[in-house]
């Protein structure tokens, strides 16, 4: 089990950063998507990272055929969909899994997918149920909750399906099973979660609409999809990392190229932004999604905030904005959050653990927390597994120096953290 040292800044820093990995949930969806044609398609700045590469392994392994040259790559998919002579391995990534769970629900064959003793031990009920009651075959451990999942495709009836949880993953899968129902259906959530899916499917000639009540009306397809042809924007979630230490580290300033602006990706800057951070936006191109950069300066010591809005907008990066909160003036809160204890870790008994060991004061809440806000203490904290929870408090270590274990995870979403971290400090590994 690997671990990192970060020491403190040791100086206000000033960077451009073009090198923020690839958006890791379009990247997902690029490899999916491409199945849905019949014509080769054309990606550029793919995530070449351990969750998205396992997404596009299982392309492959369902028939697609995969060119790479310099950093595109082209996804030729099959005529049809084959069933695969193996388990379809989906690392860490749950993204990957309930999303191929909603298209594979329709395919002709027998599927498996598994992942890492992470994603064995994530709820996948939310993504199963909804599927099993418009005809999927599909079942697992603890009926079909858990990881792996055994999916025999054939026949799904439409469906109105108003969903209890406002989830991007639940979303897309039942999009994408939509896309093959036997009649027009539709999903309802209560906040608007990241639009990805739609966005991409209907650039790509698929029929999806928001009526007026807020349901999704999903047509399903008679023909192949337009291939996809897109440049991958940069991930502002790993964006946001470094956006968080140059709020915290005095006279600090970067600039974020070529991420994507869409409103349901950047809602963290928004509220970094309420807390006192100097943050603009600059619009450049506006395709497949909004795509500029972000100028983020500190400007004073942060304010802090209560977070109970726009938590679906917000679930991967309220682990470093903790960091923001657990160096800001006064108190913070989060609510409404608990599907923060449903990813790669509990993340709000994660985050609260390594906050104690850096001396901060908090309460916790079944759906959220509170932390007072404090200066931290150099400490050496488990990241139990999860990225995000590694990333953040590498970024406080930027303020009193960190230990970071198990920092594995973290290339699962983001391979170059550290190389972009040894920009602004020192690293030991």
């Amino acid at each position: 089990m690997k671990k990192a040292l970060i020491h403190p800044a040791p100086y206000r820093f000033d960077i451009t950063c073009d090198d923020i990995s690839a958006d890791k949930s379009i990247s997902h969806r690029c490899a999916m998507f491409s199945l849905l044609s019949d014509k080769p398609s054309h990606i550029t700045n793919f995530l070449q990272a351990e969750d998205t590469l396992n997404s596009l392994n299982i392309a492959t392994m369902l028939g697609a055929t995969v060119e790479t040259n310099a950093n595109a790559i082209t996804i030729t998919p099959p005529k049809k969909i084959t069933e695969p002579s193996d388990i379809l391995d989906c690392g860490n990534a749950g993204t990957g899994m309930r999303l191929y769970c909603g298209l594979l629900a329709s395919i002709d064959g027998a599927f498996i997918l598994t992942g890492d003793k992470y994603l064995r031990s994530r709820p996948m009920k939310r993504v199963v149920e909804p599927l099993k009651s418009i005809g999927a075959v599909i079942d697992g451990r603890e009926n079909g909750n858990l990881a792996p999942l055994f999916i025999r495709g054939g026949n799904l009836k439409a469906f109105k399906y108003d969903s209890p949880i406002d989830s991007a993953q639940v979303k897309s899968a039942l999009i994408l099973a939509g896309l093959h129902a036997n009649g027009i259906s539709h999903y309802k959530e209560h906040l608007l979660s990241r639009d990805h899916t739609e966005r991409m499917l209907r650039g790509m000639g698929a029929k999806i609409s928001t009526n007026n009540d807020g349901w999704i009306e999903i047509h399903p397809i008679s023909k192949p999809l337009e291939p996809l042809n897109i440049a991958v924007p940069s991930d502002p979630s790993s964006g946001f990392f470094f956006a968080v230490a140059a709020a915290i580290v005095p006279d600090s300033r970067i600039k974020l190229v070529n991420m994507t602006l869409n409103p349901t990706r950047i809602e963290a800057y928004k509220i970094l932004e309420s807390m006192g951070a100097d943050i603009k936006y600059e619009l450049k191109t506006d395709v497949y999604e909004p795509i500029g950069d972000i100028i983020v300066s500190y400007n004073g010591k942060l304010k802090g905030v209560d977070v109970s809005q726009n938590i679906a907008w917000l679930i991967d990066e309220l682990p470093a904005l903790s960091i923001a909160m657990a160096c800001a003036e006064g108190i913070s809160r989060v609510s409404n959050a608990k599907e923060l204890r449903a990813k790669e870790s509990d993340r709000i008994s994660s985050v609260l653990s390594g906050l104690e060991k850096c001396g901060v004061v908090y309460k916790e809440f079944e759906d959220g927390y509170e932390i007072t806000g404090s200066k931290l203490a150099k400490s050496t904290i488990d990241s139990f597994g999860d990225h995000r929870v590694a990333m953040s408090f590498a970024i406080a270590g930027l303020l009193c120096g960190m230990e970071i274990e198990d920092i594995d995870c973290i290339n699962t979403s983001f391979p170059n953290f550290f190389e972009i971290l040894g920009k602004i400090t020192k690293v030991e590994k």
